[in-house]
């Protein structure tokens, strides 16, 4: 695993060097640094919009996850204005609404809401429950059922672990890919998923640089996420454009 580039001759991503995984976090600061300000901004109004579709029942949930390959291509676009060199507003938030890209990316926000669905049946017919059942007073009846629900259990987390990376390499650059290539959805998320794959090693630098900075950003009962919020858009971003070039 060198630190070499390979060259996309097919539009389906190229290979980048492996220390982009960290870089990927650098260049996406100094573009948040370019209007850190209305940055902020932005992340305050995406969170409250998904903070008061959580209070609706049922729809509210399923609302956000429809929405959100919508606002990460909302924050793409505007990563890509603050990097030409345009002012940032708060309006830039809704323009992939004012597009006819708009229901691809409500098609992608359905699939997302599909995996979702697949984690939670995979995890009810491994058993995932079982290990609730035993945090409850199971354990207390016989010892063998316990460890047998327990086993039943962990391996429902790693089914649900397993899905879940899967969906996020799918859905990583699935929004770009329909934002500025004009994807079919289907295919986006293909192409997605082949990409991240080829470049797992960045990936995981990027992973292992964002658990840290996830727990940092907790920390301060959860403030940090209004700056943490937009660099990891951003940095999503700067991946595509060095995995897909434009």
């Amino acid at each position: 695993m060198g630190d070499s580039t390979t060259t996309d001759n097919t539009g389906s991503g190229r290979t980048v060097a492996s220390g982009r995984g960290v870089e990927w976090w650098s260049e996406a600061w100094a573009l948040f640094m370019k209007a850190a300000g209305m940055w902020l901004v932005l992340s305050i109004i995406m969170i409250i919009i998904f903070m008061v579709l959580g209070f609706i029942p049922i729809l509210g949930g399923l609302a956000v996850a429809v929405l959100f390959p919508v606002f990460m291509a909302s924050w793409l676009l505007a990563a890509r204005k603050v990097e030409g060199g345009g002012t940032l507003e708060p309006g830039d938030l809704f323009t992939p609404l004012q597009g006819d890209r708009v229901m691809p990316l409500l098609i992608l926000g359905a699939i997302l809401l599909a995996f979702g669905v697949a984690v939670f049946i995979v995890a009810g017919l491994l058993g995932a429950g079982a290990i609730f059942g035993v945090a409850a007073g199971g354990a207390d009846r016989s010892v063998g059922t316990a460890l047998t629900a327990l086993g039943a259990g962990f391996i429902a987390l790693l089914a649900m672990l397993a899905i879940s990376v899967v969906a996020s390499m799918a859905l990583w650059f699935a929004p770009a890919l329909v934002m500025f290539r004009g994807t079919a959805p289907v295919d986006a998320l293909k192409i997605s998923f082949a990409a991240c794959l080829r470049n797992i090693v960045p990936f995981l630098l990027w992973g292992l640089l964002y658990i840290v900075a996830a727990i940092v950003a907790s920390i301060p009962f959860g403030l940090g996420w209004i700056v943490l919020a937009p660099l990891v858009m951003i940095s999503l971003y700067v991946s595509y454009r060095d995995v897909f070039g434009a």
